[in-house]
């Protein structure tokens, strides 16, 4: 497998990053994890628009999910070529009423359905391409859900949005590259079920037996320096923070 980072900003974007959203490849399926504010654009730098296979919400926050709806005017208007076949969505309960609410002005009520194939998203083992994927529901303020990706004996684990949470630990068990989110700092915010900080992503990893950890989702006003240091000071494997345009073979 091999793993893009196309946006790693938590919350918002910042000047060298879009929001969360991660392209993963093999025997030449794309799969996107999320598309959060400005991911679209990004996209095209490692993509063509029309180029992507599926598509997995981790949950329905705008910095997860917003750019769905410039990717609906790309599908849906396209002039050349005619109008895009749906193409798959694994989201939460409500993906395609979030996002038609989100954009407000579709052609009629169900025209989301009409570029996307949504799938709502449940705890539970399935396929998507050639991928062996498994879901879990992990601790945030909406419905929200990490992902475990197999292909090839390798694994990948991304937590999406959470707090500290025995199903994410599984979800990363032996993973060979764990992509976990950081939002808070140690010391500083202490919110649970929202979201977790460098360390707490670091002993995730440790307790999870996880190969390789990447910090994601790290806000612009959160100093990663710091996250990352907490996280090395729990974690004895390979730690980096993600970095947008960098891939990883997994």
């Amino acid at each position: 497998m091999k793993l893009t980072v196309v946006g790693c900003s938590g919350s918002f974007p910042s000047a060298e990053s879009a929001c969360s959203s991660y392209l993963v490849e093999a025997d030449g399926f794309r799969l996107l994890l999320d598309m959060g504010n400005g991911a679209l654009g990004e996209l095209q730098r490692h993509c063509g628009l029309y180029d992507l296979d599926a598509i997995f919400l981790s949950h329905l926050h705008a910095d997860h999910c917003i750019d769905m709806c410039a990717y609906f005017v790309a599908r849906y208007y396209r002039h050349d070529g005619g109008r895009c076949a749906p193409i798959p969505v694994y989201g939460p309960e409500g993906t395609e009423q979030r996002l038609t609410t989100a954009y407000a002005d579709t052609p009629s009520a169900s025209s989301m359905s009409e570029v996307f194939d949504f799938h709502t998203v449940k705890p539970s083992t399935f396929d998507i391409g050639p991928f062996t994927v498994h879901t879990e529901r992990v601790a945030h303020p909406v419905e929200a859900y990490g992902i475990r990706v197999e292909h090839g004996g390798r694994t990948l684990t991304y937590s999406g949005d959470t707090g500290v949470t025995a199903a994410l630990d599984e979800l990363a068990r032996d993973a060979d590259l764990f992509l976990c989110e950081a939002a808070f700092t140690h010391g500083k915010e202490n919110i649970p079920d929202l979201h977790l900080n460098g360390r707490e992503a670091g002993e995730t990893a440790a307790r999870a037996g996880a190969r390789r950890l990447v910090l994601t989702h790290i806000p612009p006003w959160t100093d990663p320096q710091v996250n990352l240091a907490d996280a090395r000071e729990v974690y004895d494997g390979p730690v980096d923070l993600a970095v947008p345009r960098v891939s990883y073979e997994i």
